[in-house]
């Protein structure tokens, strides 16, 4: 069967986080967060990575583990951010909290946010590599090709990360941060399907998506057990130690798998990608229609989606593709966001860090986006 290329790829991906859901378009991020008081807050700012788009950044493989890293810090900080409208507004300082910034001076809140990445990085390890590998391991005495413990390494920490994400997805909030990573991906699937992006539009479109990270952590499961079988090592420290070594192949392997499942539709890349998508059904839920708002909000604070499917589809420059109902809707979120920007943008050049002129930057064109290694995850 023939290679059918994935014509509408937006390159275009995000992350549901605490009442809200983070957008990012090349360099440039969104997070639109519902406060309390039912309004849509939207930050906009810049994002370059740890390698401040350096051309090695772009390299096959190499991208995987500089798009994963970046991921974590920036996911924290959005968490954060997101985090922060639902904080107690009467909570003093702590005396830890002033040793900590005058120790650091003033960076007190870097400090802990990198403590807390390399603190989840430790746990992720310890859970997902090391627990299955000392469980798999109780088996040695009953099994004694290296092979089948690989696999059934395998398989303990597959089932493993199923139970976890099905576990915290039976806690209150945890299931409404799924039910807006559902918004977003029904947001990219929308514009990806060529539908202009309104709530009806959306609330009709597919919850999953092939460039999914609970895609990409299944991927990174799958990978691991192929490279882990090569490993022919008696000793068991040693073993332990290159499982550990060799996370960094597993991530950028896993990486071009899912870069590759973005942009393809053949029926090899939809038969490896049919158990991230049927994982999804799990970290996605169905969103209402004010988190689908959030959703828009955080797209179109990045992206010029009318001008895109224009390109892309074909549609006339005059919008008559575009229903009075959808006009309407359209025209009424354009006024608001402008009103909007208008207020945040009184006495200053920029916005949120992200110049006006480039917020609702188009997409690279195919080869672009492809060095640049953006938009890889939804």
């Amino acid at each position: 069967m023939g290679k059918r290329k994935c014509e509408n790829y937006s390159g275009i991906g995000g992350q549901a986080v605490l009442e809200g859901v983070m957008m990012k378009n090349q360099d440039c991020y969104a997070v639109a967060v519902r406060k309390p008081d039912n309004e849509i807050e939207v930050k906009i700012e810049k994002h370059k990575g740890f390698l401040g788009g350096k051309s090695i950044a772009g390299m096959p493989f190499v991208r995987g583990v500089v798009n994963f890293v970046d991921s974590l810090v920036l996911g924290m900080q959005i968490l954060t951010y997101s985090a922060s409208f639902y904080e107690d507004e009467e909570a003093e300082e702590t005396k830890a909290d002033k040793v900590l910034d005058k120790a650091t001076k003033g960076k007190g809140e870097s400090v802990l946010m990198g403590l807390t990445v390399a603190f989840s990085i430790v746990m992720a390890v310890a859970i997902f590599i090391l627990l299955p590998y000392f469980l798999s391991s109780l088996f040695s005495a009953y099994i004694r090709s290296a092979s089948l413990l690989a696999v059934l390494e395998g398989v303990v920490r597959i089932l493993i990360f199923v139970g976890y994400v099905a576990a915290i997805s039976a806690m209150k909030d945890i299931r409404r941060v799924y039910m807006y990573h559902g918004a977003e991906h029904k947001c990219i699937n929308c514009l990806e399907k060529g539908r202009p992006l309104t709530v009806k539009n959306v609330k009709r479109s597919s919850r999953q998506h092939k460039r999914c990270g609970t895609s990409f952590l299944l991927f990174v499961m799958f990978v691991s057990v192929v490279l882990f079988m090569l490993i022919r090592v008696d000793n068991g420290a040693l073993r332990v130690i290159l499982r550990i070594l060799l996370l960094p192949v597993v991530a950028g392997i896993s990486y071009e798998i899912i870069r590759l499942a973005g942009r393809s539709s053949n029926l090899f890349v939809r038969i490896i990608s049919a158990p991230g998508m049927w994982l999804q059904k799990l970290t996605t839920k169905e969103p209402d229609e004010d988190m689908i708002e959030v959703a828009i909000a955080s797209v179109e604070s990045v992206f010029d989606w009318k001008t895109w499917l224009k390109t892309t589809f074909g549609y006339d420059e005059d919008e008559n593709w575009l229903g009075d109902e959808e006009r309407a809707e359209i025209e009424s979120r354009e006024c608001y966001r402008q009103m909007r920007e208008q207020f945040a943008r009184s006495g200053e050049d920029k916005l949120q860090g992200c110049p006006a002129g480039e917020k609702n930057a188009e997409p690279k064109d195919g080869k672009e986006a492809e060095a640049a290694g953006e938009g890889a995850q939804a």
